[in-house]
């Protein structure tokens, strides 16, 4: 036989480890379920016998006031008074059988002061209560003693199980006998029964005798749950409240034992369909009418859910031994993935330093080709701003001679005119030469509240001169609020100018030429500008917004409307292009509104 090595003996070891964390795991899981099963169980259960007892009391309830009532009916007194009177109990006799079926009461009975019936509703039926003695009941015995009697037995005469109520009649001060309603409960036990199929337990009813009487099952009925003795027996039999029915034992494991004062529910084995099933049994004292109520909630789906739970445990921590195992091994694999990732973050930080720099690079690139189509605008757009920065210059040579009139003819009030009409002149120069300035300026890629109306006119002041020389009829509708987008004022700018100046160019042929320029406001900012040229061809729809795609070779390089498109997009918005029905080309800028409730777009 080999000799057990270090490396044999820690095996073994591990696994008896592992058994042992497998067992106190089982353990563990079954007795958290079945308690924490239990207590919800336990919890649910004294709901159900608050609502089962609250059924049970209002049913009686319904009968309980029904013999008073009739007690004050002279009719009875008279009755009892009169006992030989033939034609008075036949009345009577009527009289209970239709109370019968107005209370939906099982019987009504009238007994004299010895306690035999002397009318009753059932006066009709074979077992007749007429005759009967009933002075060994103990309701007749309450009755009689002037309070108020309640009972629970089963009928001697009809064999019936039934709870009676009684009161007693009076005759100026003396006691006569007494009226006496019994129910059916049977009913009430349908009732309840259907309580309790819907709430999924069963449920059994206890008198003082710990005799069961009333059940949602019919094999536990008239079974005594505490030992049959002699003694017990010999008083069941001499206060005949069960008549004739035989009493045996319900076989139930533990024996049975009444809660105390806390209610603590009881688990019981009851034998049920042939089973012994157990049962969580909580109770309750129902001391107006003198019952036990029990409510049986069924272990059974608690006990068939605990095997799969096991698995599941059994399971998890097979997984949670695997883990542990592996774990061991990825530990002596991690130096070396560690060295390798190292050696790969090294290589990522390389290269993110390349595209960092690459990156930095085109954003130059494309900053520089945003600043040259902003050149080639101003280009395209220099006659007319060389027309218009003239037309100020010579009526300012024009005012300045005159001027120089003026001072030598010592008209000094005609030279002043002139002097602030050559201010007037300069400061409109200044005004047109700044905006010139702001707008061939680098952009600093700055997004601030943009005024669109504001950014609106700045840009036409841009191209209101080559508008004037092409004899462009403008069409101005914006809005009288302000509206604000987010974004770069400036790149707008150079958007706006850039599609004014493609509509100018498009129209150049047309004899009448129009641009509309207008702002629609809805969910957001649609900015519209529409010329009357010739459109836009079905063919140039899609590639119009490429780069260097251009539909005039004289002029531009075709970056314009790619990169008018590039910008919009960086302020959440898009361009969209159409032919209008009465002709002409239209390109929609839609944005979304700036608001000032915390965010930058709506």
């Amino acid at each position: 036989m080999l000799p057990v090595t270090a490396k044999i003996r820690r095996k073994m070891l591990l696994a008896l480890l592992i058994a042992a964390g497998l067992f106190l795991t089982l353990r563990l899981t079954a007795w958290y379920h079945l308690h924490q099963g239990e207590k919800a169980l336990a919890q649910e259960s004294r709901q159900q016998l608050s609502q089962l007892i609250s059924l049970l009391d209002g049913l009686l309830s319904r009968f309980e006031t029904i013999p008073h009532v009739l007690s004050t009916n002279p009719t009875l007194a008279s009755a009892l008074l009169d006992q030989q009177n033939d034609q008075k109990r036949r009345e009577l006799n009527l009289y209970l059988e239709e109370l019968q079926h107005v209370t939906e009461a099982s019987d009504i009975y009238l007994v004299d002061a010895l306690g035999v019936a002397v009318a009753a509703s059932n006066w009709k039926q074979s077992f007749s209560f007429i005759g009967q003695d009933y002075s060994f009941r103990p309701y007749f015995i309450e009755a009689i003693s002037g309070r108020l009697g309640s009972y629970y037995a089963v009928g001697t005469s009809s064999d019936k199980r039934g709870f009676y109520f009684s009161y007693p009649i009076y005759d100026r001060g003396t006691i006569l006998g007494a009226i006496v309603v019994k129910v059916d409960i049977a009913d009430i036990e349908q009732q309840a029964t259907g309580i309790a199929e819907a709430g999924q337990y069963e449920y059994l009813i206890t008198d003082p005798d710990d005799i069961v009487f009333l059940s949602s099952r019919a094999e536990w009925r008239l079974s005594s749950l505490t030992p049959l003795t002699q003694s017990k027996r010999f008083a069941l039999n001499a206060s005949k409240r069960y008549a004739n029915r035989a009493i045996n034992e319900l076989l139930i494991r533990p024996p049975y034992s009444r809660a105390g004062k806390e209610q603590t529910p009881q688990r019981y084995q009851i034998p049920t369909d042939g089973k012994r099933l157990y049962y969580m049994d909580t109770e309750q004292e129902m001391a107006k009418a003198g019952w036990r109520v029990h409510v049986l909630s069924p272990m059974k789906p608690l006990h068939d859910e605990l095997p799969m739970l096991l698995l599941l445990a059994a399971s998890c921590y097979g997984l949670l031994v695997v883990g542990l195992l592996l774990h061991n091994e990825r530990k002596r694999s991690l130096a070396r993935m560690q060295q390798a990732r190292d050696q790969l973050e090294q290589r990522v930080r390389e290269r993110t330093r390349d595209l960092e720099a690459a990156n930095t690079k085109l954003k130059d690139t494309q900053d520089e080709l945003i600043q040259a189509a902003k050149l080639t605008v101003i280009g395209s757009l220099s006659a007319s701003i060389n027309h218009e920065l003239n037309q100020p210059l010579a009526a300012i040579r024009s005012y300045a001679q005159n001027t120089q009139t003026f001072l030598a003819r010592d008209m000094r009030e005609r030279a002043g005119d002139n002097i602030r009409i050559i201010v007037e002149l300069t400061d409109r120069l200044a005004e047109i030469v700044g905006q010139f300035k702001s707008f061939t300026r680098k952009s600093q890629g700055t997004d601030t509240a943009t005024d669109i109306g504001e950014c609106i006119r700045q840009a036409l002041t841009i191209v209101q001169p080559e508008i004037d020389k092409q004899g462009v009829e403008l069409k101005l509708a914006l809005p009288d609020q302000k509206l604000e987008v987010w974004g770069d004022k400036v790149r707008l700018q150079q958007v706006l100018v850039n599609l004014m100046s493609n509509a100018i160019v498009a129209m150049a042929q047309c004899p009448h030429k129009r641009l509309q320029l207008s702002a629609i406001v809805d969910e957001k900012l649609r900015i519209r500008i529409q010329d009357n040229g010739p459109g836009v061809r079905e063919s140039q729809m899609q590639k119009i917004f490429e780069p260097y795609y251009t539909t005039n070779e004289r002029q531009g390089l075709g970056l314009g409307l790619s990169i008018s498109q590039r910008i919009i997009e960086s302020m959440q918005g898009s361009i969209q292009v159409s032919n209008a029905d009465t002709g002409g080309a239209v390109f929609d800028i839609i944005l979304p509104l700036y608001r000032h409730e915390g965010s930058h777009a709506s």
